[in-house]
């Protein structure tokens, strides 16, 4: 995988109506989650309600951290830059697996506990999220069974208990954009 850095390019609008670039560089906030073992993380841009709001110039809603999951009612859209999975992950406590999750706000995402959980890092979110594989590869693993995601692949991740393995002992990088979802038929419990 290269180390390219991620371009976010914001359009807008003048105070004529006038198409315009409004914004063009790297993302604000990108940021490291898990110590040297975790992913990077190139937050690109959220959303706060839906429909979303388009006006002339305004800029990214601020956020003071990394969130997982998107705004109540909106998106996001991040990459994470993911490297070889180390082999410490196996002996992760519970404890340091909520510590991870809890640094992304999302301390109950977390499956850790859960028995038989296939990795460490097993998780789910009420979202919809769409994973489109840029560089490398990764190992999509379910409760039930899992598959090898390379460039050019998209999964629809449908509010699933999840985890992401990087097996191939390169770095990966995968783009993501996260729906808040609502769960029905009690798959919220």
């Amino acid at each position: 995988m290269t180390e390219a850095t991620v371009r976010r390019i914001v359009t807008g609008h003048d105070v004529a109506g006038n198409a315009i670039i409004q914004e063009d560089g790297p993302p604000p906030r990108v940021a490291r989650i898990g110590g040297e073992i975790g992913p990077l993380f190139h937050e690109i841009w959220n959303t706060r309600e839906t429909p979303a709001r388009i006006d002339r110039a305004s800029g990214e809603p601020p956020e003071q951290s990394i969130q997982l999951a998107p705004p109540r009612n909106g998106t996001r859209i991040r990459i994470l830059d993911i490297p070889p999975d180390d082999p410490g992950l196996a002996e992760l406590t519970g404890e340091q697996v909520a510590a991870h999750f809890a640094e992304v706000g999302a301390g109950e995402a977390s499956s850790h506990a859960q028995s038989g959980a296939r990795h460490a890092f097993m998780h789910r979110t009420e979202t919809v999220d769409y994973g489109i594989m840029l560089e490398g590869e990764l190992t999509l693993i379910m409760d039930k069974g899992e598959t090898v995601i390379r460039p050019g692949d998209i999964v629809i991740q449908r509010g699933t208990n999840h985890g992401w393995a990087n097996r191939s002992g390169k770095p990966c990088r995968i783009c993501f954009v996260l729906i808040d979802g609502a769960y029905e038929d009690g798959l919220g419990q």
